[in-house]
């Protein structure tokens, strides 16, 4: 993520973040951003389209980085490497998409963890401003997205159901975001190691349930239902864990 985030991208999301800090988000214009990043009006707006972009600047490369990441374990792109065309959509047994997927989520989480400040002082102005936390919602949502798509591609046949995906992704992200935001209001804490065991939980979690439910003649999961799992706004990350592991299997 550090070579992505170019010195020019990072001075204007990092003085952004400082002046919302200082000044609120409302008394802080544009044109005090480019001042304090030292770029033009211009040059701002051609990287950013409005104050609440800058904000969230960080994770739009993040989620770029995500999907180049997934995308290189694409079976059709392994296969294109390897013998110079592509051969479709074939399962790759080398690769474990559930892996895949953490170790994506897993990055989102260092990068933030990486950039302390700038994670710390984001998270505060989200406590104060209504339409910032909106947008994170959208961006969550993203995230989600970007990991179903990649399961059902690369899932095989008899374990890529679609409501299966949603589940995994949902999951990831819910348990990520519940340790990320304990690390944000307590930065001393050293949560890596939860977040490992977490996601294994899910890991094993999904291929237990895909084992116990096996597809029936149409292609659907046998015998199997859609299931909403609700937990406090506080849960801690092992609450949301053995939540969703006890809505999957």
């Amino acid at each position: 993520m550090t070579a992505v985030r170019t010195h020019t991208h990072a001075q204007a999301v990092d003085a952004a973040v400082d002046l919302f800090t200082r000044q609120g988000y409302e008394g802080t214009t544009v044109e005090e951003i480019a001042d304090a990043a030292k770029v033009s009006r211009a040059t701002f707006f051609r990287r950013f389209r409005s104050k609440e972009d800058v904000v969230f600047a960080d994770h739009e490369l993040l989620l770029e980085e995500v999907v180049v990441m997934l995308a290189a374990t694409r079976p059709d792109a392994r296969a294109s490497e390897e013998s110079g065309h592509d051969l479709g959509r074939a399962w790759d047994p080398d690769v474990d998409p559930y892996l895949e997927v953490c170790r994506a989520a897993r990055m989102v989480f260092d990068h933030h963890v990486g950039q302390r400040e700038t994670s710390l002082a984001r998270y505060a102005l989200l406590q104060q401003v209504p339409a910032l936390r909106d947008r994170e919602l959208i961006t969550t949502h993203r995230y989600e997205r970007a990991f179903t798509h990649y399961l059902r591609d690369t899932l095989p046949p008899e374990r890529s159901a679609s409501t299966a995906s949603i589940a995994f992704a949902a999951s990831v992200v819910a348990v990520h975001n519940a340790i990320l935001r304990r690390w944000l209001r307590t930065p001393s804490l050293e949560l890596r190691p939860e977040l490992e065991e977490a996601f294994a939980d899910l890991r094993r979690a999904a291929v237990l349930g895909t084992a116990a439910h096996p597809l029936s003649d149409d292609g659907t999961p046998a015998g199997r239902r859609v299931v909403v799992t609700v937990v406090e706004g506080g849960a801690g990350a092992d609450e949301v864990a053995r939540a969703v592991r006890d809505a999957l299997v």
